[in-house]
């Protein structure tokens, strides 16, 4: 898939004021700093359509970005803010729980790691978190450039061991990529595209 034309809909911190439309939203995640904002950026073929920050947890409402006219990307808040209060991080968690729990459109979440970092208690809680809800969800390694490609093969060894440790039968879908050299972003374009077709052609026998 192509992403011909993507643009920014609406922020709001309320699941009841997100888009009205019937189509599919793939929401995107992950805690501070794990190169959120480059890789939509990567994905969409534009330098600022989400904007970057060295100042983690800029992300801080639910952002609606239409892509192709047919499909939402969602940028969400991370759910790990160092530099933010308590009350603060309990209304973005509030927020978030809403969405995934509330929000019809979504089909698939993508859960960002950072794949030099060990599996940290937090992701692995979220990672539970969705399989709990039943919420369809797929891992993306981020920043592989900065471990080259061996490492990372062994990095995402190393974290699939560590779900198996904790639990996990079945090692969820997951995709190495990188912001610096677009590595994964076929892949993952055309994993979207792939759901897309399936939700549309089920939209269409229901009419």
């Amino acid at each position: 898939m192509k992403i011909n034309t993507a643009e920014f809909v609406i922020s709001n911190s309320e699941v009841s004021k997100c888009p009205k439309d019937i189509l599919p939203e793939y929401a995107f995640i992950g805690r501070s700093n794990v190169g959120k904002s480059s890789l939509i950026n990567m994905l969409t073929n534009q330098k600022s359509l989400a904007k970057t920050s060295s100042r983690p947890g800029k992300t801080q409402l639910i952002n609606h970005f239409l892509i192709n006219k047919n499909w939402f990307l969602v940028d969400l808040p991370g759910y790990g803010y160092a530099k933010v209060s308590k009350l603060t991080k309990k209304v973005f968690q509030q927020f978030i729980t809403d969405y995934f729990e509330k929000r019809a459109q979504l089909v698939a979440a993508f859960v960002l790691i950072d794949i030099r970092l060990e599996a940290q208690k937090i992701d692995l809680e979220f990672l539970e978190y969705l399989a709990d809800q039943e919420i369809p969800f797929a891992i993306i390694f981020t920043k592989a450039d900065k471990v080259g490609i061996n490492k990372a093969k062994t990095l995402v060894q190393d974290y699939e061991k560590k779900l198996h440790e904790v639990g996990w039968e079945e090692t969820p879908l997951h995709f190495v990529t990188s912001s610096e050299n677009q590595t994964g972003k076929e892949e993952l374009l055309q994993y979207i595209a792939e759901i897309n077709e399936s939700f549309f052609k089920a939209k269409n026998q229901s009419f």
